[in-house]
């Protein structure tokens, strides 16, 4: 294109929605390409105005089944949806194992709503940093929702709060997943429950369950998460769904709270960056340089142990500048 240089991603292109642009610049974002970078640089300014549901929950509750009614629900609406399924990654390739044919059922030619499969790559809670620089990619290109869907690994599966505006934790009945919830920490990351496949007996006793677990918990400055009901079998609840997320982005604005969870955010963000590359410049300098591959060997012969190692590559480090 005229005015940008080759192999640069095409922002022009981004900007309109075009699906081409925004699969490569994914793809870029994904692979840590040097085009990525510039282009991530260039349109920081244009995002942080949408919103990002996050879906998390144990495995099996329905959440790919459920966002796709959510979507047509949205779209029924007239807006315009993208939606991120972070998968595991393939332990051979580091791709996502999961595909958006597999998961998702919606029309080709509906250029209103976008699915991309990201692989977790091993990232806390199956949300990778890509994840998010991805949603500011979908956000320049003019979708009013973004909905990401976690791996579903329920213990650790709470990094949604790092990169969603709001977080859905997703159960069903009969799990037992009411009370695992304290346990796994989703419970304290819940902006809104959902009680899913509410067509199975016992879906009132689990919401019972939940808004008694709920007024136990300590209030976030004056939100108690709202349990919804829904079933993508009849269908039911998916208004009401998103009625609460809805709720929960205008209790943001009213409180004034939307500013620090961002913060919060994004602080995270930048912490994991700067250890990002960290990581990489130490992996590098323990294979190159000698005296550092002497201090490897000496704790893989046990003659220092890994702490002590750890201590001295960091003082070097430091010392170094």
């Amino acid at each position: 294109m005229t005015g940008e240089r080759r192999g640069a991603l095409p922002v022009r292109q981004i900007r309109a929605g075009d699906r081409r642009a925004l699969g490569r610049a994914i793809s870029a974002i994904e692979n840590g390409a040097p085009e990525a970078d510039a282009l991530l640089k260039a349109l920081y300014r244009e995002t942080g105005r949408v919103r990002i549901v996050g879906f998390t929950g144990p495995l099996g509750v329905g959440k790919s089944s459920l966002i796709n009614a959510l979507v047509a629900h949205l779209r029924g609406q007239g807006r315009r949806v993208a939606v991120i399924a972070v998968d595991p990654s393939s332990p051979f390739s580091g791709g996502s194992v999961l595909g958006d044919r597999i998961r998702f059922d919606r029309p080709a030619d509906d250029d209103g709503v976008f699915f991309r499969s990201m692989a977790s790559r091993g990232a806390a809670g199956g949300v990778a940093a890509a994840t998010r620089e991805a949603a500011r990619i979908l956000e320049v290109a003019g979708f009013d929702d973004i909905l990401v869907e976690t791996v579903g690994s329920g213990q650790v599966d709470t990094a949604i709060r790092d990169i969603a505006t709001t977080s859905v934790v997703v159960l069903v009945p009969h799990l037992g997943d009411e009370v695992q919830t304290l346990k796994a920490g989703l419970f304290e990351i819940a902006d809104v429950f959902c009680v899913n496949k509410a067509d199975l007996p016992g879906a009132d006793a689990a919401r019972r369950d939940l808004v008694e677990l709920a007024a136990l918990g300590t209030e976030r400055g004056g939100w108690r998460s709202p349990v919804v009901l829904t079933s993508t079998v009849e269908p039911s609840g998916i208004p009401a769904l998103w009625e609460a997320v809805e709720a929960h982005e205008a209790y943001l604005e009213r409180s004034g709270r939307r500013p620090e969870a961002e913060r919060r955010r994004l602080a995270k963000e930048i912490v994991g960056r700067v250890r990002d590359h960290v990581d990489a410049e130490l992996t590098e300098r323990l294979e190159r340089d000698p005296e550092l591959r002497r201090l490897l060997d000496q704790v893989v012969a046990r003659e220092v142990d890994p702490r002590t190692a750890a201590e001295r590559l960091h003082r070097t480090r430091r010392a170094r500048g």
